[in-house]
């Protein structure tokens, strides 16, 4: 993993969140702290928790997407920023103890070869960067909700960090700090993310579902097989995608690749 050859070219890594860097739904969790917050009532919660079991279910598609944006969007809509930040007190503990093992190793590995690591969810960027912070990474990237005196709208600022969303952000981050993209890293176990891992140099697949390994199959993309236990596991059709896991030997004692070149 070493930029030795170009030194000088700055390049970084880009974590997805939800069953990726964490087992389960970042959204998930804080839809539960909100709720028991009293910052939504319990007929939304109980909408928005059917929405995210549908969604973990069937997959992504343009109209699941934006059912997942307006969610997301819904959730905070009229709530004080402070009341949603003051959150975190709960939400970012219950996030690292969900963190994969596997995920930390990846981190720190990236982190001793200098470059910048951060996490790109279509979760609040309020939830995104505190956990990007504990986690000792670069910063994180997430779906900004316009405020207005001191109350979230409902309404986006700036890109919806879903899909094409995500690379919007990346390139607009990447030229605000000079990153090559094409030098750069994306971990990611979803074809909605097809877009980011496409937009970068070394893209690598991580407890792919079924769509992205045909895909990392096919361009020959290194998949990450993290073990998984069982009762952890969350399935999306007949593929079991998010358990916390325990790789063996880690990526610099012998990562096992799946299909790797």
């Amino acid at each position: 993993m070493s930029d030795t050859t170009f030194p000088h070219r700055p390049s970084a890594a880009f974590f997805d969140l939800d069953r990726t860097l964490i087992s389960g739904s970042s959204a998930f969790v804080l839809g539960i702290a909100a709720w028991r917050g009293k910052l939504v009532p319990t007929h939304q919660f109980v909408r928005d928790a059917v929405s995210a079991l549908d969604f973990a279910l069937t997959g992504a598609s343009d109209e699941t997407s934006m059912a997942v944006r307006d969610r997301i969007l819904g959730v905070v809509k009229d709530v004080r920023v402070d009341d949603l930040v003051a959150l975190n007190a709960d939400i970012v503990p219950k996030l690292m103890e969900r963190v994969r093992p596997e995920s930390r190793r990846l981190i720190e590995l990236h982190r001793d070869a200098g470059r910048a690591t951060y996490i790109v969810s279509a979760s609040p960027i309020e939830l995104v960067e505190p956990l990007a912070k504990a986690l000792g990474m670069t910063a994180g990237i997430g779906t900004r909700s316009t405020i207005r005196d001191g109350v979230y709208t409902g309404e986006l600022d700036g890109p919806f960090c879903y899909g094409p969303g995500k690379v919007e952000a990346m390139q607009a981050l990447a030229h605000e700090q000079g990153l090559e993209l094409d030098r750069c890293w994306a971990y990611s176990d979803s074809a909605s993310d097809l877009p980011m891992l496409q937009a970068v140099g070394h893209p690598v697949a991580v407890n792919p579902d079924a769509k992205l390994q045909r895909h990392a199959d096919q361009e020959g993309w290194p998949v990450v097989e993290f073990r998984k236990r069982t009762k952890a596991v969350i399935r999306r059709t007949t593929q079991a995608v998010g358990a916390v896991g325990l790789v063996a030997g880690g990526f610099a004692g012998g990562m096992k690749w799946a299909r790797s070149h």
